[in-house]
């Protein structure tokens, strides 16, 4: 299998002092650093996502601003991708299943924020689209939810939605339970 890490979202808006702060967005981000740097020493291909809110109702991730930047944390480097999306899929409107397909990548490791919408809607299209997916639980973060005067708190949510993600047929693990094997180069 050729794997790819795929970062989702850890925009500064998610954090403390942004827009829309998610629950455990800091420790989130501290695991998904250290997969992203497993995953460069492994010579894993690395594709960041940037949401951009075009709503005219948007209240966060607007574009040009401090909160739509990629957390400094996770910065990419110079080699790396970085796509821009308009939608909680990751595969609507960019060229991420044409990326992974001519380079043969058939194995994806998701990161990053909102368990409940990005990470889920991206991790069923991959499913849905044939590739194997291995999520890293402790490196995503949810928000805190109402429904019908029900509070469910942010690590609820975040629970709720990895198990269904499991049973979906994602692969769910801790950041500690992640082999990340050199892969061979690729011919040019």
């Amino acid at each position: 299998m050729t794997r790819a890490l795929i970062v989702i979202d850890i925009q500064n808006d998610y954090f403390p002092g942004g827009a829309y702060p998610l629950v455990g967005s800091e420790a989130a981000a501290e695991v998904g650093r250290r997969v992203l740097d497993d995953a460069r020493s492994a010579q894993i291909p690395v594709v960041h996502f940037r949401h951009a809110s075009l709503e005219e109702d948007a209240t966060f991730f607007l574009p040009g601003t401090i909160g739509a930047e990629i957390h400094p944390l996770l910065t990419p480097r110079p080699h790396e991708r970085v796509l821009t999306k308009a939608f909680p899929n990751a595969f609507i409107g960019t060229s991420l299943e044409n990326l992974l397909r001519a380079e043969n990548i058939d194995s994806l490791v998701v990161v990053g924020m909102m368990s409940s919408m990005c990470v889920d809607a991206t991790t069923r299209a991959a499913l849905d689209l044939e590739f194997a997916v291995t999520v890293v639980h402790n490196a995503c973060a949810a928000p805190d939810l109402e429904f019908e005067g029900t509070e469910l708190p942010g690590k609820l949510v975040h629970a709720a939605f990895m198990a269904a993600l499991r049973d979906a047929g994602a692969s769910v693990v801790a950041a500690d339970e992640l082999e990340l094997k050199t892969q061979p180069l690729r011919a040019s």
